[in-house]
């Protein structure tokens, strides 16, 4: 959304601003050119990387992240605590100092947090303290229906610090707005917002990011005005899709997408159920949460644990049965369960039968479950 001295004009007709993904894809990132600052993990100038997926191209001279690096799985946290819904609350920008203050902010909605979101985190790294800034509060002023996150609240750090590896060793945080206070905003007003109150040094956005109100400026207007109020700017392409198979889910569901990798798309696969989709969407697998409470609780036999749906904290597969998944219950306590979901309950089934501790004293307040590749 910020400008500099100069950016490469090749924008496709594409409909979104911060989707991704990569079964087989290719990613051109469109830089500004400028002085190399020390306090930079790296600034790249000018430089197109072309990437697909598992062969990313490594840009010369630079010591970020361009590609998937390989990593053990003991490097990623397995599972964050969601014991408090309050340690996991968002910073909502209000008078005082801004938390984003000289940090580069990518700029989406960040609903599932796929690839494409990965993306533009990567690229805002290159350039300083990554951000995600999106807003909040758009469904009620815009009069929206509520609908269940992709990702749970309390998950949501735990899929940020996966993308260490990939962000210089930096963990992206989100930073929100409420959407009251910039919905009337012009699109320069918007990046004047940016640039005095936020004190962003510089924005990342997709080539058909649009902001200001009712949507009238652009990608080319973003970079204009950010050159006039002294901040970086990188626009980068839409990562699309090459899984055949989601032609036919936009055109069943009457989606507009043109091909790109959304958080639609990650919905769409879900409704059908469709989990090793998903994951290739999300580049991780789909993780489900639930919670426990005064109300619903989860109930236990021998080889099997249920949960009402009401204790659901993000959204689900469609009813069926699905196998080869994983339920966590805690950092070292993995094992392999199948899952059944049907209208009222998710069934949670397991191989481990007649040991007493396998769901320890029963007084589990959290079920994670990741879906594996097969469903029915």
């Amino acid at each position: 959304m910020f400008g500099a001295t100069r950016i490469s004009h090749h924008f496709r007709d594409c409909e979104l601003h911060f989707h991704s993904f990569g079964v087989a894809f290719t990613f051109h990132t469109f830089h500004l050119s400028f002085p190399p600052r020390p306090t930079r993990p790296c600034l790249l100038t000018n430089r197109i990387a072309t990437t697909t997926a598992g062969n990313r191209s490594r840009i010369p001279s630079s010591k970020c992240y361009s590609g998937t690096p390989s990593m053990s799985s003991g490097e990623i946290p397995l599972l964050f605590d969601c014991f408090s819904q309050q340690e996991d609350e968002r910073e909502i920008v209000s008078d005082g100092v801004s938390a984003v203050a000289g940090g580069v902010v990518a700029l989406g909605k960040f609903d599932a947090l796929h690839i494409g979101h990965r993306e533009l985190a990567i690229q805002a790294s290159r350039a300083g303290p990554p951000f995600l800034l999106s807003f909040v509060g758009m469904a009620k002023v815009l009069g929206w229906e509520d609908r269940a996150p992709i990702v749970a609240k309390c998950d949501r750090k735990r899929v940020l610090s996966s993308w260490i590896p990939y962000c210089g060793n930096m963990v992206p945080e989100e930073f929100q707005i409420e959407f009251s206070s910039v919905r009337h905003l012009s699109p320069q007003q918007f990046v004047e917002k940016l640039s005095k109150e936020l004190k962003v040094r510089g924005v990342v956005a997709g080539e058909n990011y649009r902001f200001g109100y009712k949507a009238a400026g652009d990608a080319l207007e973003l970079v204009k005005l950010c050159e006039e109020y002294g901040m970086e700017a990188y626009i980068i392409k839409s990562v699309m899709d090459k899984n055949q198979y989601s032609a036919n889910i936009s055109s069943s569901t009457g989606s507009k997408e043109r091909g790109q990798v959304s958080s639609t798309r990650v919905r769409e696969a879900l409704a059908v159920g469709d989990v090793r989709y998903v994951s290739e969407l999300l580049g991780r697998q789909h993780r489900l949460v639930l919670q426990a409470n005064d109300r619903e609780k989860f109930s236990f036999s021998q080889y099997k644990v249920s949960a009402p749906k009401s204790c659901l904290l993000n959204l689900a597969p469609k009813e069926g049965l699905y196998e080869k998944c994983s339920l966590l219950l805690g950092q070292e306590n993995v094992m392999l369960c199948r899952v059944i979901i049907d209208s009222k309950f998710v069934h949670i089934e397991t191989d481990y039968g007649g040991q007493s501790d396998i769901f320890g004293t029963h007084n589990l307040q959290y079920l994670h479950i990741e879906f594996g590749n097969s469903s029915t």
